[in-house]
């Protein structure tokens, strides 16, 4: 397991180019920020599980800088998966596109039971599904609604391990090298260390570290 401590521009700038044959990720993007403030999102909040520097929001302004290295460090055809909400995949998409990447779809994952908030209450999150240059699915059967159960009094925005598995199965390969530069809960180390994957996270948080360490060595 390879883990670092970097701001994720910086860190991604120091992979080699064409190194990474597939990139899943979960920024904490701007957006999020609005919702905190109407009390509509508990992801920021100031509390023992999350009054750390995970919580930094990850401004809108520097996606056009990740995204460049997300696609300079992925090999040709190869998949990138990036989870959002709605107001920032319209800010995303134009500028992947931009530098390089074919947007197929927003990919929707239904997590069962509903959310907080008001103005019909969220069920599902979106996942961005890019590609650089062609890569074919491995199993076309996968529908565009994946359901699992959204992950209760674990790390904030954990997401589930099987949805991160099929991902994984279906953009890569045994061996291959998964890489999330925003690792948070841990779940798309975990998942490709199931898989039989090699993986590289980064995360600029503490909390992040020491919850990823706890938990490889709690179920690895």
């Amino acid at each position: 397991m390879q883990l670092f401590k970097q701001d994720a521009v910086q860190w991604l700038a120091t992979l080699e180019a064409g190194s990474v044959d597939l990139m899943i990720t979960d920024p904490p993007y701007e957006s999020l920020e609005k919702h905190r403030k109407i009390g509509t999102t508990t992801r920021l909040k100031v509390s023992k599980s999350s009054s750390n520097q995970w919580f930094d929001i990850f401004p809108n302004d520097r996606f056009e800088a990740l995204l460049n290295e997300v696609y300079r460090v992925l090999k040709p055809n190869a998949h990138f998966y990036l989870f959002c909400d709605q107001e920032t995949m319209f800010a995303i998409k134009p500028i992947a596109e931009q530098v390089g990447f074919k947007f197929w779809k927003p990919i929707i994952w239904d997590k069962v039971s509903i959310g907080m908030g008001y103005h019909y209450r969220a069920r599902h999150e979106y996942i961005l599904f890019f590609e650089k240059g062609k890569r074919k699915l491995n199993d076309l059967s996968i529908p565009d609604i994946l359901t699992f159960k959204r992950v209760y009094r674990g790390y904030p925005t954990e997401k589930p391990v099987g949805l991160l598995e099929t991902l994984i199965k279906q953009s890569s390969c045994e061996k291959q090298t998964v890489v999330d530069p925003f690792f948070g809960s841990g779940a798309t180390l975990i998942a490709a260390h199931n898989l039989q994957r090699q993986y590289l996270g980064c995360d600029i948080s503490d909390a992040a570290h020491q919850h990823v360490q706890t938990r490889f060595s709690e179920q690895l």
